[in-house]
């Protein structure tokens, strides 16, 4: 494996499972504290399709060299993940988890109703582009649309009649 390919490689997976430890542990503050999940069924596939994502990543691209101009790209999404996460702190989970506070609308939740999905978008299809995987960028493009249509929609219809809720 090349050594900036297993980096790159190497930083996705401690990145995606450091976010599930994060995720898991702030679920079940959330839960505790008197949230509810909603619509979990999907859940499944969502955590099914980052899988292969990931294991396409490394199957397919532990032998291609980085390509710095998507490499360049996929640092400064990573910017916009940390706003993210740091907008909503304690509150920021992998599944619709849904509370009685306000919604957040500072950070960049005041542009974008979900900026998390913007960034998961992006990060789907610049990430196989940074190891010239552009038929894993395309494919997984799709699937990731197809479980947005899905996960927005189970997360606005959970927020419409509360009012105010925990964005994910």
């Amino acid at each position: 494996m090349m050594t900036g390919t297993a980096l790159f490689l190497g930083f996705l997976i401690v990145q995606r499972l450091s976010e599930l430890v994060i995720a898991r542990r702030n679920t079940a503050r959330l839960m505790a504290e008197g949230a509810r999940e909603v619509a979990p069924g999907h859940y499944p596939l969502i955590v099914a399709m980052h899988s292969a994502w990931i294991l396409c990543l490394i199957f397919f691209g532990y032998d291609q060299p980085v390509h710095l101009v998507w490499l360049a790209l996929f640092v400064l999404l990573q910017g916009l993940r940390i706003w993210i996460l740091a907008t909503l702190g304690r509150r920021w989970t992998t599944r619709i988890i849904i509370t009685d506070t306000p919604l957040v609308v500072r950070g960049p939740y005041r542009w974008l109703r979900h900026p998390n999905y913007v960034l998961v978008v992006a990060e789907i299809a610049i990430a196989p582009l940074v190891l010239g995987l552009w038929w894993v960028a395309l494919i997984f493009s799709v699937l990731n649309v197809a479980v947005l249509i899905i996960r927005i929609r189970a997360e606005e219809r959970a927020l419409r009649p509360v009012g105010a809720g925990a964005r994910r």
